[in-house]
C-alpha cells in the first residue's frame, strides 16, 4: 500500500461526494473528457476529487505530489472505502458509491474501513516517517479514527488553524511554487470539536 523508505505520506480530505460537481461528473449526459473517462472505465481519484472541489482540494494534491517522499506517497481519505492512492483510478459506481457515504467519525461505514486501511498503512511506514493530515482538524472526523493507529507520526500545517478552505488552497499553490514546504506540527494532543 505504501511506498518503501522513510519519508513524508500525505493523507488529503475528500471533497464532497454528493455536490453540484460531483453531479456534473456523474451525469449520463456530461459530454467533457472527465466524465468520459470515468464512464469508460475510470479515472485518476485525484483528478475527479480535484474537479468537484476546485482550488482546495487541487491545492492539496498539488502540494502533497510536490513534497511527498517517496514520490506518489499520496492517498485520499474517502466516504467509505477508507484511503486509497490519489493516482490509482475509480470508476463511476465507487464515485456513485462514495456519494451514498458520510464522512462522520461515529459512521461505521467511514470509519471502520479507514481505521483499517491506516493500520495496514502504519504496518508499513518506518518508525521516522511523517503522515500529513492536509484536511481539517477542528473536528474529529478524521482525527478520531487516524489518531489512535497513527498516533504521533500524525501531523498537520497549524498554518492552516482558523483559515478557510479556498484560502488554504491558494496557500499551498503559492509554497509549491516558491518550492518551499510548509511547517508540520504534531496532532497529539490538538483539541478538535466533537465527533461528527
Amino acid at each position: 500500500m505504501a511506498p518503501d523508505g522513510p519519508g513524508r505520506i500525505f493523507l488529503l480530505s475528500p471533497a464532497d461526494c454528493s455536490g453540484e460537481r460531483a453531479r456534473q461528473v456523474m451525469s449520463p449526459h456530461a459530454r467533457f473528457p472527465l466524465a468520459m473517462r470515468l464512464r469508460d472505465g475510470g479515472a485518476p481519484l485525484g483528478e475527479v476529487m480535484s474537479f468537484m472541489s476546485a482550488l482546495y482540494f487541487r491545492g492539496k494534491l498539488t502540494y502533497a505530489r510536490a513534497f511527498a517522499s517517496p514520490p506518489g506517497a499520496v492517498f485520499v481519505i474517502t466516504p467509505n472505502a477508507g484511503l486509497l492512492l490519489a493516482d490509482r483510478p475509480v470508476t463511476l459506481a465507487e464515485l456513485r458509491r462514495f456519494a451514498r457515504g458520510d464522512v462522520a467519525a461515529i459512521r461505521p461505514g467511514y470509519r471502520r474501513p479507514l481505521v483499517a486501511s491506516a493500520q495496514t498503512l502504519a504496518g508499513l511506514l518506518p518508525r521516522d516517517a511523517q503522515v500529513v493530515l492536509l484536511g481539517s482538524v477542528a473536528t474529529d472526523k478524521y482525527v478520531g479514527p487516524l489518531m489512535p493507529v497513527l498516533g504521533g507520526r500524525l501531523v498537520f500545517p497549524p498554518v492552516f488553524a482558523g483559515v478557510g478552505d479556498m484560502r488554504r488552497g491558494a496557500l499551498l499553490l503559492r509554497a509549491v511554487r516558491a518550492g518551499v514546504e510548509l511547517d508540520y506540527a504534531p496532532l497529539r494532543g490538538v483539541v478538535h470539536g466533537p465527533r461528527g
